[in-house]
């Protein structure tokens, strides 16, 4: 069974707003080794459908990029990508795949099937998922920002607090905190 980790772009104030991370060469290259390393990325509808908008066209030279981006766009259309929507049933993006039904199931499957782990990447399908008590790791990318608006970590609420080991911490030159976590069981 493979570790479903957790993985965003955070501010000091707990803001998951894609456009508030810093962008540099060292913060991609920290996404794209947890990419490499993972099996497949599991998102909710809306980070999808973000998602979907524009790295297809990156990754078929629609879009203008330096060679980097579109070495990571060619990386993500090629992984499988599972998709979390009560509301849409097709995925047409490359190697994408719904989950649909019960949420517990559908997830518990995808972590017995993908040994090399799964990748989430939606701050509102990770407090579902934290509720279920499925979250295994989180690798947060602090960013040393106050942003002063939302969308924020958990700001739905969890049943109780969650208690976490510190794997690492390492410091990123344009002052971004790579942060691993493990649950504590």
């Amino acid at each position: 069974m493979g570790l479903l980790t957790f993985s965003i772009n955070v501010t000091l104030d707990g803001c998951v707003d894609h456009q508030e991370g810093i962008v540099d060469d060292e913060t991609r290259a920290f996404f794209t080794h947890l990419m490499d390393e993972g099996g497949a990325m599991l998102w909710g509808r809306v980070t999808y459908e973000m998602m979907e908008s524009y790295w297809p066209a990156v990754a078929r030279g629609d879009e203008e990029a330096p060679p980097a981006i579109r070495e990571w766009a060619v990386k993500l259309e090629a992984k499988p990508k599972y998709v979390v929507s009560s509301t849409r049933k097709d995925f047409p993006w490359t190697n994408s795949h719904h989950i649909a039904g019960d949420l517990r199931t559908g997830v518990q499957k995808l972590k017995d099937a993908t040994p090399a782990g799964v990748l989430l990447g939606s701050g509102k399908l990770a407090a579902e998922l934290d509720r279920l008590d499925l979250i295994d790791e989180y690798k947060f990318l602090v960013h040393p920002r106050i942003a002063g608006h939302g969308p924020t970590l958990y700001q739905s609420g969890l049943p109780s607090t969650r208690r976490l080991e510190l794997v690492s911490a390492k410091p990123l030159r344009g002052g971004a905190v790579a942060m691993h976590y493990r649950r504590a069981r």
